[in-house]
């Protein structure tokens, strides 16, 4: 008898950060992720994860409009549905949802991870094979506090935990954000590789004088200076500068990035499962990057563990991934709902091995932190 979907469950979970961690258009102090569970009518239990920054400070899905989507719009339309062909899913809820990625990524990871635990096979060899089992993981330095962000980058450097950094900028005046950054890189030297993250604070002029500045300083990469709406000035940018442009919120999905390939722009690509719908349209991204000549750099939106391992089994089966990855996620929060937290070491983090996710719920914690009303 085949295998049918039961029940999908949405829960708001609320986790404090270790610390502030500052953006262009937010400060996080909280970090609120929808854990999705698919239950089968075997009583095998799928896990997932949809997450955002900052609320609505990001994009245009909330947690608590995600967790509605979920409830009144996904569910109806699987219940019952059998789980022989997740993509006769995906296809059956592309005829009646439109957008809503996150909600889509975190049900599709759900329904992978279900999938995986029945094959007993890892949710990487559903997506082709890994071909990493230990995956670099930069780590961002974004207490807006350059003493502070140089003592965490040292500390961190001699525990072997990370040895890329990315400096969230953009909020600040532009030269008080260079001085910042240039202190920061001449304080690690060559023993690190220092990024930006600009989320799209600058305009075009503003940008030129930017990456001139930063360019100069040593810097690496610098990640979506404009604004996503204006794809033409991030080709202008990349043609005008050595220093590589790493566009993020300006694609989404395949399609995106074509047309940007299109238009002349080279650099790279921040793939992310969330805004790609899934991490199996997160992987289709990779496809066109190779054929465009852009390099793959692994994203987040600050997921917790669940979500973050569904992306490091995406990540785990590309070769090469230029940039690395930032799955930091699990250790930016105070706490974890999950019964085995990721291992981080030697400048990455081990991939688990387990079937589905590798990762199961740790119910106390997750009734600790589970939003008790909406």
């Amino acid at each position: 008898m085949q295998a049918t979907i039961q029940s999908i469950e949405a829960i708001l979970v609320d986790i404090p950060t270790i610390r502030p961690h500052r953006l262009s258009m937010t400060t996080m102090g909280l970090q609120t992720m929808v854990i999705v569970r698919v239950t089968d009518s075997d009583g095998c239990q799928g896990l997932g994860e949809a997450t955002t920054i900052g609320g609505l400070a990001y994009g245009p899905e909330s947690p608590e409009g995600i967790k509605l989507t979920i409830d009144h719009y996904i569910t109806p339309w699987l219940l019952g549905q059998s789980l022989d062909s997740i993509n006769t899913l995906k296809v059956r809820l592309d005829a009646v949802i439109r957008g809503n990625q996150l909600a889509r990524s975190g049900v599709e990871t759900a329904l992978l991870d279900l999938q995986g635990k029945r094959l007993n096979q890892p949710l990487s060899v559903l997506l082709g094979g890994a071909v990493h089992s230990h995956i670099p993981v930069l780590w961002t330095l974004a207490s807006g506090d350059t003493e502070r962000d140089i003592d965490e980058a040292r500390t961190l450097l001699e525990s072997g935990w990370h040895r890329d950094f990315k400096l969230k900028i953009g909020s600040g005046a532009l030269m008080e954000d260079v001085r910042h950054v240039a202190a920061i890189k001449k304080a690690v030297g060559d023993r690190a590789s220092i990024r930006v993250d600009v989320n799209q604070a600058w305009d075009e002029a503003t940008a030129a004088r930017g990456m001139a500045e930063l360019q100069a300083a040593g810097v690496d990469l610098v990640e979506q200076p404009t604004s996503r709406r204006h794809p033409a000035v991030l080709v202008r940018l990349a043609e005008k500068f050595q220093i590589p442009i790493l566009a993020d919120e300006s694609v989404a999905d395949g399609t995106d990035l074509y047309n940007l390939a299109a238009a002349g722009f080279g650099g790279a690509v921040a793939m992310k499962i969330g805004k790609a719908g899934g991490p199996a349209r997160a992987l289709e991204q990779a496809v066109v990057a190779r054929s465009a000549g852009i390099g793959l750099y692994g994203g987040t939106l600050l997921e917790g563990t669940i979500g973050t391992v569904a992306a490091l089994h995406a990540w785990s089966t590309l070769e090469p991934l230029h940039w690395g990855t930032e799955m930091f996620g699990p250790l930016l929060m105070k706490d974890d709902i999950v019964d085995h937290p990721l291992t981080f070491h030697d400048n990455g983090v081990a991939l688990p091995c387990g079937p589905g996710l590798g990762v199961g719920i740790d119910e106390g914690k997750l009734s600790e932190y589970r939003r008790q009303s909406v």
